[in-house]
This record gives C-alpha cells, sequence and structure tokens, in this order.
C-alpha cells in the first residue's frame, strides 16, 4: 500500500507492505528485532539499526546518528494554496464530528471521524487554521471526494 509522511515539513510517499515477520518499506526490508530495535537491509545492502518511539501522532526514529520526526498523512487530508478543504477519502458514515465552525485548529489535529469498511479513519488538519465551513453532521453517509469541512 502507498502512504503519505511528513519528515521535516516534507511529503513522502512510501510503498508499505509486509513479507512474513519482516517489512518492505519502498523497497528497502525492516525486521523488528527481539529486543525492540529495527534492522533495515537496504537495497543497496547495508545495514542499519534504528529505534523509534510514538509521542502523539509522530514516531521519533533514531538512525545511523540521525533523529527523523515522522507523521502519517491521513487520507482525506488536503493543503491547497490559499483555502484548504478536506475531503472524505472513501465512502463511509460521519461518527463524530470533533470541531465547530470557526474553531482554530493545529497541524495534525483530528477533526473529524468517519467509518468506513468497519474501521474508524481521523481526517486530521494539515495546517494551522480555522474552520470555516462545516458541511457534514454526525450519523451523515458521504460518497469518496466529498468536501467534509473547509479551512481558511
Amino acid at each position: 500500500m502507498q502512504y503519505e509522511f511528513r519528515v521535516d515539513g516534507e511529503v513522502v510517499e512510501v510503498t508499505v507492505a509486509k513479507k512474513g515477520e519482516d517489512w518492505v518499506l519502498s523497497g528497502n526490508n525492516a525486521t523488528i528485532m527481539a529486543d525492540g530495535r529495527i534492522k533495515f537491509e537496504m537495497s543497496d545492502g547495508t545495514i542499519h539499526f534504528a529505534h523509534s518511539a510514538k509521542v502523539g501522532d509522530t514516531w521519533w526514529i533514531h538512525l545511523s546518528g540521525h533523529i527523523f520526526c515522522i507523521e502519517r498523512i491521513e487520507p482525506g487530508a488536503n493543503q491547497d494554496q490559499g483555502d484548504a478543504s478536506l475531503s472524505a477519502p472513501m465512502p463511509g458514515k460521519i461518527l463524530q464530528v470533533l470541531v465547530k465552525e470557526g474553531q482554530k485548529v493545529e497541524p495534525g489535529q483530528a477533526l473529524m471521524i468517519l467509518e468506513a469498511m468497519k474501521m474508524e479513519h481521523r481526517i486530521v488538519a494539515s495546517e494551522k487554521g480555522r474552520i470555516s465551513s462545516k458541511f457534514l453532521s454526525e450519523g451523515d453517509q458521504v460518497q469518496q471526494g466529498i468536501a467534509l469541512l473547509e479551512m481558511d
């Protein structure tokens, strides 16, 4: 599956697949060791070990003397020039609306909970802003791509 992550303010796309007990991340193998470290076997044959910790919605990865802060970008979170609108990543039902019109929000803040495919999906703010419009309410059914909220 293809995922988007924010690393140091830049969007990075990563293909993630499970292969037995290991993970394949864009062609690089990752194995979770018994001691909690992550062993990365890179496509060029080099091997690196990493430690990770999750704080809130941010993963802190310590790898080869560097620290990376990584946030997953939830499907449905868009960043447009000017106004930002947030749309449904897939068909589903609105379980919770967590914000009100006029409310100020921070990047990564949960705005809505959408139930789709028997799973709960958080719709999050991609940037700092203010909710200018709320188009749907709890219990509403939505189709993929429908605007849920609009931010200034």
